[in-house]
């Protein structure tokens, strides 16, 4: 074997790994109650995480994954740029919870998420007005600015 035929193959092995190399955060998320003893009644699929490029270009700031049944979430291949990111995991009647990683050009990053329920007393909900104070706004509440036509 040649010496350009051993630079050619070791080029296209190097070109074949590269991709497998992207810089990428992972991990994954879990449902805890209060005592921080998991949830089980709830699924895992869906909880969003946002990653946040706090260094870079707005057009080029975030992407956010969902978490499979099992509660994992990976990154978009090529998606991710070298800088600092802030990666937050959110769930509807839970805590978000946010971590800082700092990512390279190959830099795989896993993160583990602990999603505290919120309990139901300290949840906030909208209801109905139930009398005429109810309906009653602070004028230094509410910005109302006129229909443009």
């Amino acid at each position: 074997m040649n010496r350009r035929h051993r630079s050619t193959i070791a080029t296209v092995v190097l070109a074949a790994l590269l991709p497998a190399c992207a810089a990428k955060i992972h991990g994954a998320v879990q449902l805890v109650d209060a005592n921080l003893k998991p949830v089980a009644k709830e699924s895992l699929q869906g909880t969003v995480v946002n990653m946040i490029n706090t260094t870079t270009a707005v057009e080029q700031a975030s992407h956010a994954a969902t978490t499979d049944v099992d509660g994992k979430f990976e990154s978009a291949k090529g998606r991710l740029r070298p800088g600092t990111y802030k990666v937050e995991a959110s769930r509807i009647g839970y805590e978000t919870e946010t971590q800082t990683v700092e990512i390279k050009e190959h830099t795989q990053k896993k993160i583990e998420f602990k999603l505290r329920q919120i309990q139901e007393g300290k949840r906030k909900t909208i209801q109905g007005s139930k009398s005429d104070e109810d309906k009653i706004i602070n004028p230094g509440e509410v910005n109302i600015q006129a229909p443009t036509m």
